[in-house]
């Protein structure tokens, strides 16, 4: 499947603003076998006094943009041509989940893709007694890794209620789990902090969705929006799988990848610092749109 996506955001300030550097995390990477990226282009309005880009430890593309003149918003504008596709599973021995904890032992690699930087706690999915409990209450002694994480994925989507209300960015994961609703990365965490809880190494997974108009309605464009899940380590026959707990299925041609990290913190879309006074708005659209 091949996609035009387009993504705006948009930061109004109410009081000029001086020292704007800000890190964006928002080009889809390429992948093997899975995504390729065959055009990009990204617009910063006012035009940045230094901009560079450059690739993190987990292989994300990342945009460093610095306003050193005050200014009273930025706009961002990114266009993306890439390819999708799904590659059936490969067959092979699945690992039993009570053998999990040998696997990683023996586990010597420590590129950015080893199981072993997504095995402990981190900010925003840190250990929970509740969501432990919640996980292991769906374990049977004859469960391998990937039916753990599909059956606790499904687990996820039945308690949770989608709600765009209930959560902001900023919401800890627990307080989301305790309210039982929140958005996609509210479901994201919570599935990281149970699968790590259980042995299984996950991490977050930043990109778009394509999203299909009720029937007989057109699309309307830019009403697409951000998307989260999440990539589980099930042992090294498999290796990595993803699973999106928000709507309760595998990945597939339908989702494009922007990049990976521990959690939230590894891959927001903007993330900076600025020295200034007075409110902030922001308004963000995205499109994914199909070619035929």
């Amino acid at each position: 499947m091949r996609y035009d996506i387009r993504l705006n955001i948009d930061y109004t300030y109410s009081q000029p603003t001086d020292r704007t550097r800000n890190l964006l995390r928002i080009i889809p990477c390429d992948l093997r076998e899975t995504q390729v990226v065959e055009d990009w282009s990204l617009a910063l309005s006012p035009t940045p006094s230094e901009q560079q880009n450059f690739v993190d430890f987990y292989g994300n593309t990342v945009t460093c943009a610095v306003w050193h003149y005050p200014i009273k918003e930025v706009k961002i504008a990114m266009k993306v041509r890439a390819e999708r596709t799904t590659v059936p599973p490969l067959l092979s021995l699945a690992s039993p989940l009570s053998q999990m904890h040998k696997e990683l032992a023996n586990c010597r690699d420590i590129s950015p893709t080893s199981p072993l930087h997504f095995t402990a706690p981190s900010r925003r999915a840190p250990a929970n007694k509740d969501m432990t409990a919640f996980a292991r209450a769906f374990l049977t002694p004859s469960m391998t890794a990937p039916e753990a994480v599909q059956t606790i994925g499904a687990a996820i989507h039945r308690e949770m209620t989608y709600s765009d209300k209930a959560t902001d960015v900023d919401t800890p994961a627990a307080e989301a789990f305790e309210k039982r609703a929140g958005v996609c990365q509210d479901f994201s965490h919570i599935m990281i902090t149970c699968l790590r809880a259980i042995g299984i190494p996950a991490g977050y997974v930043s990109g778009f969705l394509r999203t299909f108009p009720a029937p007989g309605k057109e699309k309307l464009v830019g009403v697409d929006a951000m998307h989260a899940w999440i990539c589980a380590w099930v042992g090294p026959e498999i290796g990595w799988i993803e699973f999106d707990p928000t709507n309760n299925q595998t990945i597939n041609s339908d989702y494009i990848t922007i990049g990976y990290g521990c959690d939230y913190d590894d891959v927001a879309p903007v993330y900076g610092a600025m020295r200034g006074a007075g409110d902030q708005t922001s308004e963000q659209s995205v499109d994914v749109s199909v070619i035929q």
